[in-house]
């Protein structure tokens, strides 16, 4: 992954280069502008150099894992890359420190600094003089035919998944409705002439092959023709189109054939017929693919089965024909285990000795179906004693297995490979936190880190999400949902870890340090600290990190002042979730760093000095005790993020209120991001000036801010999600005043509604065609005000949390087309819901919680047929006990019938300590099992 950090360097050689015009300028000194030019000049000369580079690693990357030549080339350019940046930090590092400091001070650093320069120009002389001759030399010694080479490997790691993802039947474990389901979609209405494109994705190793496989050989017989065809990375779609005909039993002989004139043969092959094709292993969607389709006639009754690991391919499929294969859940993950470990026995069984460890090895393996077997294959070949488990476990700890273990790395590895470069330093940074670990703020460490560059007039945070989709669509990342439906954050699965972590080592990326042995930071570039045990750390060899994550709460910070103080260049430091309550001075001298992360930490006061770290990006302290932010932060002009809450209690419990700001906070041209701030008529002044900003956050508002807040919001063209909170639940908020950009996506609004103006001022939300997501609380809404609310015809999720007051609740025809989650909270009055017959046409989830005068399920429910959950928490008590009789008695039969068709039902009554879960069984006939709290 040279060329990731090849291009992130570049990005800083970029940086460094545009301060040259400044550095002269405020030269003093002839000796001190002429060392300042060699300096640059050296920096240019590198910077023209690795630009060449890029193209070439590109390539490169895909062949050093199997030419010797090629591998040690791409080493030695990374080692080179680490010591350029290594230069130029330092630089960066010293023209800051330049800026501390009285008159005196500040001129002697610069005399002192000369000599600094010339040093620096003089180690980037050597670097570059490397660099070349690294180059000549690769030019020399390489070896023809690295690609073909290259391409044999990438054909045995195909060869290696149809091998590993080919089971016996007995091994076949949860995947039984799934297989149903695809037999169903295939063979039935095969009596009709139609196409079906079904799609079967999800992440490397899952078992999309071993699942379509086992369906194939099930009703190939259905067809008149049926192929199987496995997609390679680099296919070609002659070589796709030959493998076809040879699968269809076609007799002329194509491999001297043309594409046009095998096309033509192919489909006066199946002219008229039943045929399936299933193209296996597809890497991306693109227009090949969706050719290859399109050349079969259309009088034919024709099924396609695609798998993949990518989202885009799947989204190819027929309505609702698409699988997407998860990890096996925990009994079936044993079954599996059990059936090839113990393979050779005639139980299948795990003795009871081994089963804590067998265990074990299945936290390892996550479900992941290829990990359990590899695992499972190697111990059948093994003693079954613990000690010679035991071994086996440890030997996976250290990441030293056999060929067995290391061939699901292998498979997983293809994906690795598969990443654009831009990708790769954003996937191998997911590795640096713990498994399970909720990647939160994602794509603010990725734009601090230099990952992001801005292209096709896209911003950052436009692209950094791209990134993270792609990460997410090739199954590399778990998306953790809101019950929104929103991305809530991201987890990485344990076996796609251990590997990630594995190349990040490799590639000097970062290292996690577990607390425990022997353990280097030298030459890695980020530390992640998921132990107690600090003190082994050497800090010595700390002098290359640049990043520092802190994932554990009992870190003692006291034992991290000696890495801090050694770690002069670092630009990242995340101590989310430890107990410090007050940064160590050391940090005030890290005039590098870009992210600073205190989230969940104990922080009651950021000094004064927190305005020396004149680079830092972003800046979070969410969830912590700090109730104001010193003056200095209006001086970190760089911010892009500034994320503040303080924790504030209300009896046994606590909520996150908004800090108190400093004047000047206008200064910050460059916000995005601002939230939570404390409301007053000074700041929303200053915030009047953050015109970028696309995230904003206002808490303890009130009626006299109205007017200022809206002049702010005016401003705000590109406002993207917006969080106002009133200072009570009493107090109103002034809609009439405020002008919501047309930008927005988000709106959360907590505070009264003013009842007489409330449907003009909603009905005027008619131009925030881009909201899709509303949270009301406190709005006081009713009969009168709420159907208004139909102008929003983009929303995916609505909230009313406290905020209906009616008694009747209608949603008329056509309303809410592409809403997904309703949720109402807490409508006390509430007892009759009104479903036009196509209104709500896209919700799968509804949720009543808390509306003690609600006595009949809505009327319409039954025209909702998207609906996957319903939940009914405290509604009246005839309703609960109406629910509560046996299903066939009438009163509750006539209620069920209404809800047949959704998969699941849960009513329940804290109070009455109640909790039933409704199955549907064939559309009308149910069961309900009750379980008491």
């Amino acid at each position: 992954m040279a060329e990731a950090v090849v291009g992130v360097l570049i990005g800083k050689l970029g940086a460094a280069l545009a301060k040259e015009t400044a550095s002269y300028g405020a030269s003093l000194l002839c000796k001190e502008a002429s060392a300042l030019k060699g300096l640059f000049g050296e920096i240019r000369k590198a910077e023209v150099e690795l630009e060449s580079m890029k193209a070439y690693l590109r390539e490169s990357e895909k062949f050093k894992d199997t030419d010797e030549i090629t591998g040690i080339f791409v080493k030695k350019i990374r080692e080179l890359s680490f010591r350029i940046e290594d230069v130029v930090d330092e630089f960066m590092y010293k023209l800051e420190d330049n800026k501390h400091g009285g008159f005196a001070a500040k001129t002697k650093k610069r005399i002192k600094h000369v000599k600094v320069w010339r040093h620096l120009a003089h180690q980037l002389r050597d670097i570059n003089a490397e660099l070349e001759d690294t180059a000549k030399r690769r030019d020399r010694y390489v070896i023809p035919g690295i690609q073909r080479h290259a391409r044999n490997g990438d054909d045995h790691a195909t060869s290696t998944n149809q091998t590993l993802c080919s089971a016996r039947e007995d091994d076949l474990v949860g995947i039984e409705g799934h297989a149903a389901k695809l037999k169903g979609w295939l063979v039935d209405d095969l009596e009709e002439r139609s196409t079906k494109i079904t799609t079967v994705w999800g992440m490397g190793g899952v078992g999309k092959t071993t699942l379509v496989d086992h369906v194939y050989r099930i009703v190939k017989l259905d067809f008149d023709a049926a192929a199987w065809v496995t997609v390679s990375k680099t296919y070609q779609v002659e070589d796709l189109l030959k493998k076809i005909a040879i699968e269809f039993d076609i007799s002329v002989n194509p491999s001297n054939m043309d594409m046009r004139r095998l096309v033509d043969i192919i489909r006066n092959h199946i002219e008229g017929k039943r045929f399936l094709l299933v193209l296996d292993d597809i890497w991306e969607q693109n227009l090949c693919v969706n050719n290859i389709m399109e050349i079969f006639p259309t009088n034919c009754i024709s099924r396609f089965v695609l798998t993949s690991r990518n989202f885009e391919v799947a989204s190819l499929a027929t309505s609702n024909c698409t699988i997407k294969l998860e990890p096996l859940e925990e009994n079936n993950s044993w079954e599996l285990f059990c059936k090839v470990a113990f393979r050779n026995n005639d139980d299948k069984r795990c003795p009871s000795e081994l089963q804590n460890l067998g265990a074990k090895f299945l936290q390892k393996c996550e479900g992941l179906p290829i990990a359990i077997a590899c695992i499972g294959r190697l111990l059948s070949f093994k003693p079954t004693t613990y000690p010679e488990w035991e071994t086996v476990y440890k030997e996976l700890e250290l990441r030293s297995a056999n060929n067995a273990i290391r061939s699901v790395d292998t498979i997983l590895n293809v994906s690795l490979e598969d990443l654009p470069y831009e990708l790769k330093n954003c996937f191998l940074h997911c590795a640096m936190f713990p498994v399970d670990y909720e990647m939160e703020r994602l794509i603010e460490h990725w734009i601090a880190s230099g990952f992001i560059k801005e292209k096709e007039n896209k911003t950052l945070e436009q692209v950094a999400k791209g990134y993270l989709s792609d990460l997410v669509n090739r199954s590399l990342l778990q998306v953790v949902m809101k019950e929104s439906g929103r991305v809530k954050c991201c987890r990485m699965h344990d076996v796609i870890r251990h590997l990630a972590i594995g190349k990040a080592e490799e590639e000097c990326f970062g290292k996690v340090y577990e607390g425990h042995g022997t353990f280097s930071v030298h030459g890695t570039r980020r530390l992640s600290i998921q132990g107690t045990n600090i003190v082994a750390l050497n800090q010595s060899d700390a002098t290359h990190v640049r990043a520092i994550y802190t994932c554990m709460s009992s870190v003692d910070i006291g034992l991290l002042r000696p890495i801090l103080a050694s770690s002069l260049l670092l630009s990242t430091l995340d101590l989310q979730g430890t107990k410090i309550k007050m940064l160590p001075n050391e940090v005030f001298t890290l005039f590098n760093l870009r992210f600073l992360g205190l989230r969940k930490t104990g922080i009651e006061i950021l000094p004064a000095a927190i305005g020396r770290l004149q680079n830092l990006e972003v800046l979070d302290t969410v969830h912590t005790c700090l109730l104001s932010l010193p003056t200095n932060v209006a001086k970190l002009r760089k911010l892009r993020y500034l994320s503040a809450t303080t924790k504030i209690s209300e009896g046994y419990f606590s909520r996150q209120g908004g800090v108190k700001v400093p004047r000047g906070i206008r200064n910050l041209t460059g916000l995005h991001g601002l939230e939570k701030v404390k409301a007053s008529s000074e700041t929303l002044s200053d915030v009047a000036a953050l015109t970028e900003l696309r995230a904003f956050g206002v808490d303890d508002v009130r009626r006299e801010h109205a007017q200022i807040l809206c002049a702010a919001l005016l401003n705000m063209r590109s406002l993207v999600s917006l969080v106002i909170n009133m200072s009570n639940k009493d107090e109103v908020l002034p809609l009439e005043e405020l002008c919501l950009p047309e930008s927005l996506s988000e709106l959360v609004l907590i505070g009264q509604l003013e009842k007489k103006r409330m449907p003009r001022i909603l009905s005027s939300w008619l131009h925030l065609n881009n909201l899709t997501h509303l949270d009301l609380v406190f709005s006081k809404l009713d009969e009168n005000s709420f159907p208004s609310l139909v102008v929003l015809r983009n929303l995916c999720f609505l909230s009313l949390c406290k905020a209906y007051d009616g008694k009747t609740l209608c949603f008329p025809a056509q309303s809410f087309p592409k809403l997904t989650k309703l949720r109402i909270l807490g409508a006390a009055q509430l007892n009759q819901i009104q479903i036009a017959e196509d209104a709500l046409g896209s919700l799968d989830m509804l949720r009543f919680l808390e509306c003690p005068e609600l006595k009949r399920l809505p009327h319409g429910i039954e025209h909702l047929t998207a609906l996957d959950e319903l939940y009914l928490l405290d509604t009246a008590d005839e309703f609960v006990e109406m629910l509560r009789q046996e299903p066939e008695a009438n009163e509750c039969k006539e209620e069920l019938k209404k809800i047949s068709h959704i998969r699941n039902v849960i009513v329940r009554s804290t109070e009455k300590n109640f909790r039933q879960r409704i199955v549907s069984r064939n559309g009308n006939e149910f069961s309900g099992s009750r379980l008491e709290c």
